[in-house]
């Protein structure tokens, strides 16, 4: 029998994440395409950073078909956060910035956010944009493919905290951070330090 889960965070009961999500508003909208694969993972960053921030937005699917008309949101210019040769590096508004960033952010392994490029050519013809230093991902349960990769939800705090500084968005972390904390706890630190400690 499954045990009960919360609606909201999709956690069970008894480790809902709700109390520490918080509500942030942003000048930046974030729209989270997520592959479906990612959306029974435990480590679902993704559906976390849509909960904490108030102008965000997350849609599940490969293909989304209402994809023109989600770019085209008044008010916003849309921009990939994805790396590549022509990706712009991140940095804060300037005066001369009258529309913010609707920042489309693919959700899901390298391979499978590739993927959604792939299948909605629309998303392959926004301008890219990327993080500049980024700290070290937090994200200790999942092997990073390349140095400075990041998991979903740290790397929309990094592109928040690089466009609307001097404001921090590093709260959006706490229920990220208690995740993992509790993942940990359940596998042991032996386990954990046997499959993901430092080598």
């Amino acid at each position: 029998m499954r045990r009960p889960r919360c609606e909201r965070c999709q956690r069970p009961q008894e480790h809902c994440l709700c109390p520490l999500i918080p509500n942030l508003a942003s000048r930046t909208r974030v729209l989270l395409l997520q592959h479906p694969s990612e959306t029974s993972h435990a480590l679902n960053t993704a559906r976390l950073a849509a909960l904490g921030l108030v102008n965000a937005e997350l849609r599940i699917g490969e293909v989304f078909e209402d994809l023109e008309q989600l770019l085209a949101t008044p008010g916003y210019r849309p921009v990939l956060l994805f790396p590549g040769d022509e990706a712009q590096v991140l940095s804060a508004y300037d005066e001369a910035d009258d529309r913010p960033l609707l920042l489309v952010v693919p959700d899901g392994t390298w391979r499978k956010a590739r993927k959604l490029l792939y299948l909605n050519p629309l998303l392959e013809s926004l301008p890219r944009v990327t993080l500049g230093q980024v700290a070290r991902s937090r994200y200790r349960l999942r092997k990073a493919p390349e140095a400075g990769a990041l998991s979903t939800i740290e790397a929309v705090v990094e592109a928040l905290n690089a466009l609307e500084q001097p404001a921090s968005f590093a709260e959006l972390l706490r229920p990220f951070e208690a995740l993992i904390e509790g993942q940990i706890k359940a596998m042991g630190t032996e386990t954990f330090q046997r499959n993901h400690g430092e080598p």
